[in-house]
């Protein structure tokens, strides 16, 4: 599963930098989580990172996106090759 930052997010910024993945961003107005690029830290660390620092315990699993640890890290392979793709530079 991806995770999720519900209404109790009081945008402290602590979340954002610790995605390793860069799935948190700033919503209209709280952070989000994109569940295409979550990870639950799969392939990074044992724990979500953003799930550890947060003050308020509002990142909770994301009951629309189920996915096994399987699955989480085909995810992260993914996510690690699109990385590390040069960037094509239009003509």
């Amino acid at each position: 599963m991806a995770l999720l930052i519900t209404d109790d997010c009081i945008n402290c910024d602590v979340c954002e930098p610790e995605c390793p993945n860069g799935a948190i961003y700033m919503g209209p107005l709280i952070y989000e989580i994109d569940p295409h690029k979550c990870t639950e830290c799969v392939g990074h660390f044992n724990e979500p990172q953003c799930q550890q620092v947060c003050p308020v315990s509002c990142i909770p699993l994301d009951p629309a996106w189920h996915e096994s640890k399987e699955q989480l890290q085909a995810k992260y392979e993914r996510l690690q090759v699109e990385l590390a793709a040069p960037a094509v530079k239009p003509q």
